[in-house]
């Protein structure tokens, strides 16, 4: 007997993942200044503030994604399971980047590179699951209304992978490194999701 998914489940265990995220950041603040209640360095407020930001930020596409379709299975959780796997590493290899920017960890070029490559790997990771989820909803949920916007939500975020395999690229060959090329690259993320935008719209007659 085939059973049948229930996606409010799937929903809070994500939600539960992405709070013990948020946890361990707090901890690593904590453990970082460990000598002092009072005393919070800039590096470690503005490296925890932005991992918080970008935690929530995946959270809301990951929220999105269920406002969008009902529809679930076993790949979608698959890609799911992968994505929530992703976002427990995912948020330490940027704040340790952040970190180096402020000088509050040394890091030589190869580290520096390493950290990007890293976080390239994150990036492409989480968003390749999203993509493919999306796709997967896209050729599944017929039923669905707006399934056109499923499809181009899952061609939005491959743009996303696509952005962060060139900043690994430009890491491993050390490109610019010194003046942060790698990490620049992503500020391209929003003329290229525009143009998307623009040409979907235009070829399939949606209005995005």
């Amino acid at each position: 007997m085939k059973l049948l998914h229930n996606i409010s489940r799937i929903e809070a265990f994500s939600d539960a993942v992405f709070a013990f995220a948020a946890t361990l950041l707090v901890v690593s603040l904590e453990d970082e200044n460990s000598s002092s209640i009072l005393k919070i360095e800039l590096a470690s407020f503005v490296g925890f503030f932005v991992s918080f930001f970008v935690l929530v930020l995946l959270w809301q596409v990951h929220y999105n994604f269920f406002r969008r379709t009902n529809y679930l299975d076993n790949w979608i959780i698959t890609f799911n399971s992968i994505l929530l796997f992703v976002v427990l590493y995912f948020v330490f290899p940027l704040k340790s980047l952040i970190n180096s920017m402020f000088g509050k960890l040394q890091v030589n070029e190869d580290s520096l590179s390493s950290l990007f490559i890293m976080y390239g790997w994150g990036i492409a990771l989480i968003f390749t699951a999203i993509s493919l989820m999306y796709l997967r909803a896209y050729k599944k949920d017929v039923a669905n209304e707006n399934r056109i916007y499923l499809l181009f939500c899952a061609r939005h975020f491959a743009i996303f992978i696509g952005v962060s395999l060139t900043s690994i690229v430009l890491s491993s060959l050390k490109v610019g490194l010194v003046f942060g090329a790698p990490g620049f690259m992503y500020l391209i993320l929003g003329p290229l999701c525009y143009a998307h935008g623009v040409w979907f719209n235009k070829k399939f007659n949606a209005t995005i």
